[in-house]
């Protein structure tokens, strides 16, 4: 049987309107420049890449903050977003317009030789650290980030803990992030949760405030990996099968627009990676224009399929409690 469209399956659930709720997030890609070339990475960002934001539009995305208080988070990905020339800048000028700032961090870019301030300029600031750690196992981690990227991960984790990240009472949030090593659901995000912590504290005296667990998105690298051993087909009628209606109203693209590296805007990252332009001939950062943006449909495809099985996932994790 083919596999139905994610388009389909909303309407075979009766959900005619698929648009924006509010929108509080303002996500920004600062580009494709990372120390890292993970296997799932659905930015496809590695060392080779030269894709990085200008200092114009990054000027841009502070004004559009200077003019909607309502874009009250700003949520900074890359790539490894720290080493692109325009990182401390916009979470500088976002702290002091009083939004909450998302730095979405790879660990390892905290023992580069020009980041080894990069964790105080993070605490100073009070950023939310969410952290990419794949599993608490040291050689499913390697396996997806390279050799070595476990223990460095450690390592720069026992920095964050020593300045206060992830303590109790510090106010600085840090939070981890675990996505499957192949093509299946991530586990219950709770459960996953206390894993995790009972884990790095009992191994490396590691704390953190909480798990995100995330699907793999069927994009990019990790697409191209699924074909190549076969699997995609298999997958996405996994994705499929686990669709869950309840999700569908928590995904992130209603609350959320992401801006890409050359400042143009999308419904999402995923879409962004995929290059599915906006419903709305608002297209660039420079021509922003919250109400046109929060009357657009959203623009779907057979991915979304990712963000609505079984519990549900998004840049904050599971979307539903428990199901």
């Amino acid at each position: 049987m083919p596999l139905p469209t994610f388009a389909d399956t909303l309407r075979r659930h009766l959900i005619s309107d698929f648009g924006p709720q509010k929108i509080s997030t303002l996500q920004l890609n600062l580009g494709k420049i990372c120390n890292q070339a993970c296997h799932h990475c659905h930015v496809d960002a590695g060392p080779r890449r030269t894709e990085t934001m200008s200092a114009k539009t990054a000027r841009q995305a502070v004004a559009v903050l200077e003019q909607h208080p309502q874009l009250e988070v700003v949520d900074i990905t890359g790539g490894a977003p720290e080493i692109h020339a325009q990182f401390r800048g916009l979470v500088s000028a976002a702290r002091r317009l009083g939004r909450t700032v998302i730095d979405r961090c790879n660990l390892t870019v905290l023992l580069e030789d020009d980041q080894q301030d990069l964790a105080a300029f993070l605490a100073q600031n009070r950023v939310i650290i969410t952290a990419s750690l794949p599993c608490y196992l040291e050689s499913n981690v390697d396996q997806q980030r390279g050799q070595g990227a476990y223990q460095k991960s450690i390592v720069a984790l026992k920095r964050l803990n020593a300045i206060g990240y992830g303590q109790p009472g510090s106010g600085l949030e840090l939070n981890l992030v675990f996505n499957p090593l192949g093509p299946s659901l991530p586990p219950p995000q709770a459960q996953l949760e206390a894993d995790y912590k009972t884990q790095l504290l009992e191994r490396f005296g590691i704390v953190f405030n909480h798990l995100l667990t995330i699907t793999n998105m069927p994009i990019s690298r990790f697409r191209e990996d699924l074909i190549r051993r076969g699997a995609l087909e298999t997958y996405m009628q996994k994705l499929a099968d686990g669709f869950n209606a309840a999700a569908v109203q928590n995904v992130m693209c209603k609350t959320l627009i992401s801006v890409g590296w050359d400042g143009a805007l999308y419904d999402c990252d995923f879409n962004q990676m995929l290059a599915l332009k906006l419903e709305t001939s608002i297209s660039h950062i420079s021509r922003f224009n919250l109400a046109a943006l929060e009357a657009r449909q959203i623009q779907t495809g057979d991915h979304c399929f990712g963000c609505t099985a079984g519990a549900g996932s998004s840049c904050s994790g599971a979307l539903i409690a428990s199901i």
